[in-house]
Protein backbone atom coordinates (compact mmCIF):
# COMPACT_ATOMS: atom_id res chain seq x y z
CA UNK A 1 0.00 0.00 0.00
CA UNK A 2 1.19 3.63 -1.09
CA UNK A 3 2.92 5.57 2.07
CA UNK A 4 0.93 8.58 0.71
CA UNK A 5 -1.84 9.59 -1.66
CA UNK A 6 -0.34 9.12 -5.47
CA UNK A 7 -1.33 11.48 -8.36
CA UNK A 8 -0.68 11.26 -11.93
CA UNK A 9 2.12 13.12 -11.81
CA UNK A 10 3.82 11.08 -9.68
CA UNK A 11 3.45 8.41 -11.92
CA UNK A 12 5.41 10.97 -14.60
CA UNK A 13 2.50 12.57 -16.55
CA UNK A 14 2.29 16.39 -15.62
CA UNK A 15 -1.42 17.48 -16.58
CA UNK A 16 0.07 21.38 -15.38
CA UNK A 17 2.74 20.92 -18.09
CA UNK A 18 0.31 19.73 -21.09
CA UNK A 19 -1.77 22.74 -20.08
CA UNK A 20 1.17 24.87 -20.08
CA UNK A 21 1.82 23.26 -23.73
CA UNK A 22 -1.52 24.26 -25.05
CA UNK A 23 -1.67 27.50 -23.60
CA UNK A 24 1.88 28.15 -25.79
CA UNK A 25 1.09 26.43 -29.04
CA UNK A 26 -2.20 27.75 -29.60
CA UNK A 27 -1.18 31.00 -30.94
CA UNK A 28 1.07 29.30 -33.09
CA UNK A 29 -1.84 27.50 -34.19
CA UNK A 30 -4.12 30.37 -35.12
CA UNK A 31 -1.37 31.08 -37.47
CA UNK A 32 -2.03 28.81 -39.90
CA UNK A 33 -6.22 30.11 -39.95
CA UNK A 34 -7.50 29.93 -43.90
CA UNK A 35 -10.64 30.26 -45.34
CA UNK A 36 -13.11 27.88 -43.79
CA UNK A 37 -11.13 27.31 -40.14
CA UNK A 38 -11.31 29.77 -37.55
CA UNK A 39 -8.26 28.21 -35.65
CA UNK A 40 -9.42 27.77 -31.53
CA UNK A 41 -7.36 24.82 -29.56
CA UNK A 42 -9.05 23.60 -26.48
CA UNK A 43 -12.55 22.22 -28.04
CA UNK A 44 -13.11 18.27 -28.16
CA UNK A 45 -13.01 18.59 -31.95
CA UNK A 46 -12.34 21.10 -34.96
CA UNK A 47 -14.92 22.17 -37.36
CA UNK A 48 -14.51 23.21 -40.99
CA UNK A 49 -16.64 25.20 -43.33
CA UNK A 50 -16.43 23.78 -46.81
CA UNK A 51 -19.04 26.05 -47.98
CA UNK A 52 -16.62 29.16 -47.03
CA UNK A 53 -13.83 27.22 -48.68
CA UNK A 54 -15.41 28.02 -51.83
CA UNK A 55 -16.83 24.10 -52.58
CA UNK A 56 -19.89 23.31 -53.67
CA UNK A 57 -20.19 19.83 -54.43
CA UNK A 58 -16.63 18.44 -53.52
CA UNK A 59 -14.89 14.97 -51.92
CA UNK A 60 -13.47 14.58 -48.89
CA UNK A 61 -9.97 12.99 -49.13
CA UNK A 62 -8.19 12.10 -46.10
CA UNK A 63 -4.76 10.87 -45.33
CA UNK A 64 -2.80 9.77 -42.45
CA UNK A 65 1.32 9.80 -41.66
CA UNK A 66 4.10 10.18 -39.36
CA UNK A 67 7.70 10.81 -39.92
CA UNK A 68 9.30 7.33 -38.99
CA UNK A 69 13.06 6.98 -37.58
CA UNK A 70 13.90 10.26 -39.32
CA UNK A 71 12.78 11.15 -35.75
CA UNK A 72 15.93 9.46 -33.85
CA UNK A 73 17.97 11.43 -35.84
CA UNK A 74 16.58 14.69 -35.30
CA UNK A 75 16.38 13.51 -31.27
CA UNK A 76 20.19 12.30 -31.27
CA UNK A 77 20.77 16.18 -32.81
CA UNK A 78 18.90 17.72 -30.73
CA UNK A 79 16.72 19.57 -33.95
CA UNK A 80 13.28 19.50 -34.17
CA UNK A 81 12.59 22.45 -35.90
CA UNK A 82 11.93 20.39 -39.30
CA UNK A 83 10.15 17.84 -38.08
CA UNK A 84 6.79 18.41 -38.25
CA UNK A 85 7.35 20.01 -41.78
CA UNK A 86 7.82 16.45 -42.35
CA UNK A 87 5.26 14.90 -40.96
CA UNK A 88 2.42 17.59 -42.80
CA UNK A 89 4.76 16.99 -46.05
CA UNK A 90 3.92 13.25 -45.82
CA UNK A 91 0.31 14.18 -45.49
CA UNK A 92 -0.40 17.03 -47.82
CA UNK A 93 1.68 15.92 -50.77
CA UNK A 94 -0.57 12.21 -50.44
CA UNK A 95 -3.12 14.71 -51.14
CA UNK A 96 -2.30 16.51 -53.93
CA UNK A 97 -1.73 13.42 -55.73
CA UNK A 98 -5.90 13.36 -56.28
CA UNK A 99 -5.96 16.47 -56.86
CA UNK A 100 -7.37 17.48 -53.50
CA UNK A 101 -6.36 20.67 -51.84
CA UNK A 102 -5.56 20.39 -48.44
CA UNK A 103 -7.96 21.68 -45.46
CA UNK A 104 -6.85 20.90 -42.35
CA UNK A 105 -4.11 18.81 -40.41
CA UNK A 106 -4.27 17.04 -36.92
CA UNK A 107 -1.72 16.14 -34.98
CA UNK A 108 -0.51 13.47 -32.56
CA UNK A 109 2.62 14.22 -30.52
CA UNK A 110 3.79 10.84 -28.11
CA UNK A 111 6.51 10.99 -25.46
CA UNK A 112 7.80 9.74 -22.26
CA UNK A 113 7.92 13.17 -20.82
CA UNK A 114 6.79 16.01 -21.47
CA UNK A 115 9.80 18.09 -22.47
CA UNK A 116 7.72 21.94 -23.27
CA UNK A 117 10.30 23.49 -25.24
CA UNK A 118 10.74 20.54 -28.03
CA UNK A 119 7.37 19.80 -28.14
CA UNK A 120 6.50 23.67 -28.56
CA UNK A 121 9.66 23.64 -31.36
CA UNK A 122 7.54 20.51 -32.93
CA UNK A 123 4.68 22.20 -32.94
CA UNK A 124 5.71 25.28 -34.45
CA UNK A 125 7.33 23.64 -37.47
CA UNK A 126 4.21 21.51 -38.14
CA UNK A 127 2.31 24.91 -38.09
CA UNK A 128 5.07 26.03 -40.78
CA UNK A 129 4.54 22.81 -42.62
CA UNK A 130 0.73 23.90 -42.50
CA UNK A 131 1.60 27.35 -44.10
CA UNK A 132 3.84 25.75 -46.60
CA UNK A 133 0.88 23.72 -47.60
CA UNK A 134 -2.24 25.80 -47.21
CA UNK A 135 -3.71 24.19 -44.32
CA UNK A 136 -4.96 24.94 -40.98
CA UNK A 137 -3.63 23.58 -37.89
CA UNK A 138 -6.96 22.70 -36.55
CA UNK A 139 -6.26 20.46 -33.11
CA UNK A 140 -3.98 17.75 -31.85
CA UNK A 141 -3.51 15.39 -29.38
CA UNK A 142 -0.25 15.43 -27.08
CA UNK A 143 0.30 11.97 -24.53
CA UNK A 144 2.59 11.94 -21.68
CA UNK A 145 3.64 7.94 -21.80
CA UNK A 146 6.09 6.86 -19.13
CA UNK A 147 6.95 3.61 -20.15
CA UNK A 148 6.44 3.46 -23.22
CA UNK A 149 8.78 5.75 -24.46
CA UNK A 150 12.53 6.29 -22.81
CA UNK A 151 14.32 9.25 -22.41
CA UNK A 152 13.57 12.17 -24.82
CA UNK A 153 12.12 9.94 -26.80
CA UNK A 154 9.02 11.07 -28.99
CA UNK A 155 6.75 9.91 -31.96
CA UNK A 156 4.93 11.94 -34.18
CA UNK A 157 1.50 11.32 -36.27
CA UNK A 158 -0.50 13.47 -38.92
CA UNK A 159 -3.99 13.32 -40.12
CA UNK A 160 -4.63 15.15 -42.75
CA UNK A 161 -8.31 16.22 -44.87
CA UNK A 162 -8.81 17.57 -48.15
CA UNK A 163 -11.03 18.28 -50.74
CA UNK A 164 -11.35 18.58 -53.92
CA UNK A 165 -14.61 19.02 -56.70
CA UNK A 166 -15.98 16.09 -58.06
CA UNK A 167 -14.81 16.52 -61.53
CA UNK A 168 -10.84 17.37 -60.89
CA UNK A 169 -10.48 13.89 -59.13
CA UNK A 170 -7.28 12.42 -60.47
CA UNK A 171 -7.74 8.64 -60.51
CA UNK A 172 -4.79 8.25 -63.59
CA UNK A 173 -8.14 7.55 -65.67
CA UNK A 174 -6.59 10.54 -68.21
CA UNK A 175 -3.41 9.01 -68.12
CA UNK A 176 -2.58 8.34 -72.15
CA UNK A 177 0.41 6.42 -73.86
CA UNK A 178 2.48 9.23 -75.38
CA UNK A 179 2.11 11.47 -71.90
CA UNK A 180 5.55 12.73 -70.69
CA UNK A 181 6.81 12.01 -67.12
CA UNK A 182 8.52 15.26 -65.27
CA UNK A 183 10.40 14.77 -62.45
CA UNK A 184 9.87 17.73 -59.37
CA UNK A 185 13.16 17.62 -57.47
CA UNK A 186 13.03 16.49 -53.69
CA UNK A 187 15.06 18.26 -50.81
CA UNK A 188 17.24 15.27 -49.90
CA UNK A 189 16.16 11.88 -48.65
CA UNK A 190 12.33 13.57 -47.41
CA UNK A 191 10.98 10.69 -44.99
CA UNK A 192 11.65 7.80 -46.29
CA UNK A 193 14.53 4.74 -45.87
CA UNK A 194 15.74 6.23 -43.03
CA UNK A 195 15.95 2.81 -41.30
CA UNK A 196 18.79 1.85 -44.05
CA UNK A 197 20.61 5.63 -43.44
CA UNK A 198 20.79 4.94 -40.21
CA UNK A 199 22.36 1.18 -40.51
CA UNK A 200 24.52 2.49 -43.43
CA UNK A 201 26.09 5.24 -41.04
CA UNK A 202 26.45 2.58 -38.13
CA UNK A 203 28.65 0.46 -40.33
CA UNK A 204 30.54 3.37 -41.59
CA UNK A 205 31.16 4.74 -38.68
CA UNK A 206 29.97 8.78 -39.84
CA UNK A 207 29.67 11.17 -38.06
CA UNK A 208 26.08 13.14 -38.16
CA UNK A 209 27.47 16.30 -36.96
CA UNK A 210 28.10 19.45 -39.29
CA UNK A 211 26.83 18.95 -42.52
CA UNK A 212 25.76 15.17 -43.34
CA UNK A 213 23.28 15.39 -40.59
CA UNK A 214 22.16 19.27 -41.92
CA UNK A 215 21.55 17.40 -45.00
CA UNK A 216 19.56 14.18 -43.57
CA UNK A 217 17.30 16.42 -41.63
CA UNK A 218 16.39 18.47 -44.49
CA UNK A 219 12.59 18.85 -44.38
CA UNK A 220 10.21 17.27 -46.97
CA UNK A 221 9.63 19.58 -49.88
CA UNK A 222 5.83 20.36 -50.10
CA UNK A 223 4.65 20.64 -53.48
CA UNK A 224 1.02 21.16 -52.92
CA UNK A 225 0.73 25.23 -54.03
CA UNK A 226 3.19 24.65 -56.93
CA UNK A 227 1.03 21.67 -58.51
CA UNK A 228 -2.68 23.21 -57.44
CA UNK A 229 -2.92 25.88 -59.77
CA UNK A 230 -2.06 23.37 -63.05
CA UNK A 231 -4.56 20.48 -61.13
CA UNK A 232 -7.27 23.26 -61.15
CA UNK A 233 -6.71 24.08 -64.66
CA UNK A 234 -6.42 20.43 -65.35
CA UNK A 235 -3.29 20.32 -67.54
CA UNK A 236 -2.02 17.28 -65.18
CA UNK A 237 -3.17 13.79 -66.00
CA UNK A 238 -1.48 12.01 -62.82
CA UNK A 239 0.56 12.46 -60.05
CA UNK A 240 2.85 10.48 -58.10
CA UNK A 241 4.28 11.19 -54.53
CA UNK A 242 7.66 9.32 -54.66
CA UNK A 243 7.88 8.18 -50.81
CA UNK A 244 8.89 4.73 -49.52
CA UNK A 245 8.94 2.13 -52.92
CA UNK A 246 10.81 4.81 -54.87
CA UNK A 247 10.15 5.77 -58.52
CA UNK A 248 9.82 2.04 -59.43
CA UNK A 249 6.72 1.26 -56.83
CA UNK A 250 5.02 5.05 -56.83
CA UNK A 251 4.76 6.11 -60.45
CA UNK A 252 2.71 2.62 -61.43
CA UNK A 253 -0.32 3.29 -58.88
CA UNK A 254 -0.70 6.18 -60.88
CA UNK A 255 -1.06 4.60 -64.10
CA UNK A 256 -4.48 2.70 -66.19
CA UNK A 257 -4.05 -0.50 -67.99
CA UNK A 258 -1.78 -0.25 -70.90
CA UNK A 259 0.39 2.16 -69.73
CA UNK A 260 3.30 1.39 -68.58
CA UNK A 261 6.22 4.61 -67.60
CA UNK A 262 9.43 4.23 -68.99
CA UNK A 263 12.21 6.52 -66.74
CA UNK A 264 15.60 7.57 -67.91
CA UNK A 265 18.14 7.75 -64.95
CA UNK A 266 20.41 10.03 -66.88
CA UNK A 267 18.02 12.54 -67.38
CA UNK A 268 18.68 13.92 -64.06
CA UNK A 269 22.09 13.70 -61.61
CA UNK A 270 22.13 11.54 -59.22
CA UNK A 271 22.53 14.16 -55.82
CA UNK A 272 25.99 13.78 -54.14
CA UNK A 273 23.74 12.74 -50.64
CA UNK A 274 22.52 9.44 -52.61
CA UNK A 275 25.69 9.24 -53.95
CA UNK A 276 27.16 8.68 -50.44
CA UNK A 277 24.58 6.77 -49.05
CA UNK A 278 25.02 3.93 -52.55
CA UNK A 279 28.62 4.07 -52.01
CA UNK A 280 28.93 3.61 -48.20
CA UNK A 281 26.27 0.69 -48.16
CA UNK A 282 27.27 -1.00 -51.53
CA UNK A 283 23.66 -0.04 -52.31
CA UNK A 284 22.53 -1.82 -55.66
CA UNK A 285 21.19 0.70 -58.40
CA UNK A 286 17.34 -1.19 -58.37
CA UNK A 287 17.79 -1.34 -54.83
CA UNK A 288 18.17 2.63 -54.81
CA UNK A 289 15.52 2.80 -57.30
CA UNK A 290 13.22 0.68 -54.87
CA UNK A 291 13.90 2.05 -51.58
CA UNK A 292 14.78 6.36 -52.14
CA UNK A 293 13.71 9.40 -53.92
CA UNK A 294 17.11 9.26 -55.98
CA UNK A 295 16.09 13.18 -56.06
CA UNK A 296 12.85 13.23 -57.59
CA UNK A 297 10.66 13.97 -55.22
CA UNK A 298 7.29 14.24 -57.05
CA UNK A 299 6.16 12.85 -60.65
CA UNK A 300 4.23 14.86 -63.03
CA UNK A 301 2.26 13.12 -65.69
CA UNK A 302 1.43 15.24 -68.40
CA UNK A 303 0.02 15.39 -71.80
CA UNK A 304 2.75 16.16 -74.58
CA UNK A 305 1.59 19.40 -75.82
CA UNK A 306 1.71 20.51 -72.12
CA UNK A 307 4.42 19.69 -70.98
CA UNK A 308 6.82 23.24 -71.96
CA UNK A 309 3.42 25.11 -70.04
CA UNK A 310 3.51 22.56 -67.30
CA UNK A 311 7.48 22.79 -67.10
CA UNK A 312 7.30 26.44 -67.35
CA UNK A 313 4.40 27.53 -64.71
CA UNK A 314 6.40 24.73 -61.92
CA UNK A 315 9.86 26.79 -62.53
CA UNK A 316 8.09 30.05 -62.04
CA UNK A 317 6.50 28.32 -59.01
CA UNK A 318 10.11 27.64 -57.59
CA UNK A 319 10.71 23.93 -58.54
CA UNK A 320 13.34 22.28 -60.52
CA UNK A 321 11.73 20.30 -63.18
CA UNK A 322 13.30 17.38 -65.12
CA UNK A 323 11.58 15.79 -68.33
CA UNK A 324 12.28 12.07 -66.83
CA UNK A 325 10.11 9.84 -69.05
CA UNK A 326 7.60 9.09 -71.05
CA UNK A 327 4.32 7.01 -70.75
CA UNK A 328 4.50 4.01 -73.23
CA UNK A 329 2.13 1.31 -74.10
CA UNK A 330 2.33 -2.03 -71.87
CA UNK A 331 1.81 -3.77 -68.87
CA UNK A 332 0.76 -1.39 -65.69
CA UNK A 333 4.21 -0.63 -64.53
CA UNK A 334 7.58 1.29 -64.23
CA UNK A 335 10.71 0.91 -65.57
CA UNK A 336 13.79 2.84 -64.63
CA UNK A 337 16.91 2.30 -66.81
CA UNK A 338 19.91 4.54 -67.62
CA UNK A 339 22.76 4.51 -70.07
CA UNK A 340 26.17 3.33 -69.13
CA UNK A 341 27.70 6.11 -66.89
CA UNK A 342 24.57 7.13 -65.15
CA UNK A 343 23.98 6.09 -61.47
CA UNK A 344 22.14 3.54 -63.13
CA UNK A 345 24.84 1.85 -64.61
CA UNK A 346 23.28 0.79 -68.04
CA UNK A 347 21.15 -1.58 -66.09
CA UNK A 348 17.26 -1.50 -66.21
CA UNK A 349 14.69 -2.51 -63.65
CA UNK A 350 11.05 -2.92 -63.77
CA UNK A 351 8.26 -2.94 -61.57
CA UNK A 352 4.61 -3.65 -61.91
CA UNK A 353 1.32 -2.06 -60.01
CA UNK A 354 0.76 -4.75 -57.55
CA UNK A 355 -2.90 -3.82 -56.84
CA UNK A 356 -5.97 -4.54 -58.63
Amino acid sequence: MSQKPLTYADAGVSIDAGNALVKAIAPIARSTSRPGAEVELGGFGGLFDLRAAGYSDPLLVAANDGVGTKLKLAIDLGQHDGVGIDLVAMCANDLIVQGAEPLFFLDYYATGKLDQQVAAAVVASIAEGCRQAGCALIGGETAEMPGMYSGGDYDLAGFCVGAVDRDKVLTGSAVAVGDVILGLASNGVHSNGFSLVRRIIADCGWSVEGDLGRALLTPTRIYVRSLLPLVKAGQVHGLAHITGGGLLENVPRVLKDGCHAAIDTGSWTLPSLFAQLQEGGSIAAGEMARTFNCGIGMVAIVPSQNADMVTAALQAAGEQVFRIGRVEAGERGCTVSGAAGSWGSGEAWSATHLHG
